[in-house]
């Protein structure tokens, strides 16, 4: 073996209640070190590149076997590379079964508005909008069905535009697919993204009583907001849409209302925004989303506007923190969802679900990795009628057995999600906090998403030479918390 180097931005090491706690940034995985582990990255972290003859030296005092264990444990999770090729990123992961779960259906590609900063391509306004069609959304559902066969639970998302614009269709597809689901014994959830300003109590009611998960797209305060978020006329919208945020929120029982920020040039200030939103609006939670790749560049953040951003978050992340000790959430769901993802063990082979698991749809019943590719000159991945395209011209039917885990499927999902998830990411990076009663906490406030818990890193069992044990059961304390028998990455 040669020179080996530490990837840095891979790993964090906390310690926690007198636990060394690994974060694994790529799959959000939280491990606890034991002793060889501990000293092995330790080491590597304060040397450059660690070769044979400099491990022999300084860790002499484990067993070569041992030590052997852990550094494979470590390249296995790409914590560790060969030094002359520090700069190599890892093979593409195949994933060879993810079954659908979500559908999104592009109801209209009209809006209301004219943000400034939307990345949509087919956008106009509602009236030359192109509408879905019932026979597209009932074939996008049965589809959903039929290769989510082995799951008790889909998603449908309705999208656009605004999709409030063709609540015909809603409405039909809502009727159609609660009782089509019971049939299977499956459930059947709903969700909508909305800009608000056309919600009336009526629909709110609506919403309510087939308990919708809405979230609401709004950038902050008046000034803020009126920026970017303006009608086809060029009017600012904040009066209009914060007067029915306060009737929807007035009104909405069933499940809690999110708010979702678009961080541009000029509308930065995070901490402001979420006070504005969560303390004087009342939303239950705030999320915030950089742009960092849109095609209109002026209003991408640059460096300096981003590092302010991830600053404020930060800040914002550490009063979540400490409102979450007393048992309190101050709803920063960047946050939140990260360490739920933490609490619960959640392994990510792929940062996003693009392509695997979840598939967009278009009017015309054309089936996309994701409702951002929608109306773009992206490829396309088959039809609702037809089935899903594979490589080679094959095509999977729509019948169960659906398996997307092409590797060009998955390379567009990670280049989607580079902007996406960016600032989850860098939260990760910066903010790896881990705490045994938090955690626990946090699992209490209860997760949003099906668990996914995974394997762990281990060597000979009792031997001592392992990475450790995963962080799965976190709403014990440690010490009651079972040790994993052998075996490697899972």
């Amino acid at each position: 073996m040669g020179a080996l180097t530490l990837i840095r931005h891979n790993a964090h090491r906390v310690d926690v209640d007198g636990h060394a706690m690994l974060m694994h940034v790529p799959t959000t995985s939280l491990f606890e070190l034991d002793g060889v582990a501990r000293d092995v990255y330790d080491l590597f972290r304060s040397a450059p590149a660690v070769d044979p003859d400099l491990m022999r030296a300084r860790l002499g005092r484990h067993s070569p076997d041992t030590l052997a264990d852990c550094l494979h444990s470590f390249l296995a999770l790409d914590i560790l590379r060969d030094a002359d090729a520090a700069d190599t990123p890892r093979p593409i992961t195949k994933v060879e079964e993810i079954p659908l779960s979500t559908i999104i259906l592009n109801v209209n590609t009209g809006c209301n508005l004219a943000c400034t900063y939307c990345y949509k391509e087919d956008l106009t306004t509602p009236a030359k909008g192109q509408k879905m069609g019932f026979h597209t959304a009932r074939a996008s559902f049965e589809l959903l069905l039929k290769q989510a066969h082995a799951r008790d639970r889909v998603n449908v998302v309705f999208f656009g535009g605004e999709p409030l614009s063709n609540m015909p269709l809603i409405r039909e597809v809502v009727a159609y697919a609660l009782p089509r689901a019971a049939e299977l014994s499956k459930t059947v959830d709903f969700s909508l993204t909305t800009n608000a300003t056309l919600l009336t109590p009526d629909l709110v009611d609506w919403f309510d009583a087939h308990r919708f998960a809405l979230t609401v797209s709004m950038d902050g305060p008046k000034l803020l907001h009126d920026q970017n978020r303006k009608t086809v006329g060029g009017k600012g919208t904040y009066d209009l849409v914060a007067r029915n945020v306060r009737m929807l929120l007035a009104r909405y029982r069933s499940r809690p209302v999110g708010v979702r920020v678009t961080l541009t040039r000029g509308v930065t200030d995070v901490i402001g925004i979420h006070d504005h939103l969560k303390n004087d609006l009342g939303f239950h939670e705030v999320g915030f989303g950089p742009a960092t790749s849109g095609p209109i560049a002026v209003f991408n953040l640059d460096q300096q506007a981003l590092q302010a951003a991830f600053e404020d978050m930060k800040t914002l992340g550490r009063r979540y923190v400490e409102a979450a000790c007393r048992g309190e959430n101050i709803g920063f769901s960047n946050m939140h969802q990260l360490l739920t993802d933490i609490a619960q063990g959640t392994k990510k082979a792929v940062p996003c679900g693009a392509g695997l698991g979840m598939l967009a749809v278009d009017k015309e019943g054309d089936l996309h990795l994701c409702h951002r590719f929608v109306g773009s000159n992206q490829p396309t991945y088959g039809n609702v009628a037809q089935g899903i395209d594979v490589p080679g011209g094959r095509r999977i039917a729509p019948w169960p057995g659906y398996s997307l885990l092409l590797p060009t499927l998955a390379q567009a999902g990670r280049d989607l999600s580079k902007s996406c998830a960016l600032a989850a990411r860098s939260v990760r990076r910066r903010e790896a906090l881990a705490n045994t009663t938090f955690l626990r906490r946090i699992a209490a406030m209860g997760a949003r998403d099906e668990p996914d818990i995974s394997g762990q890193i281990s060597g000979p069992g009792g031997a001592g030479a392992t990475i450790g044990r995963i962080w799965q059961e976190s709403r014990r304390p440690l010490s009651q918390t079972r040790q994993k028998g052998p075996g490697r990455v899972r």
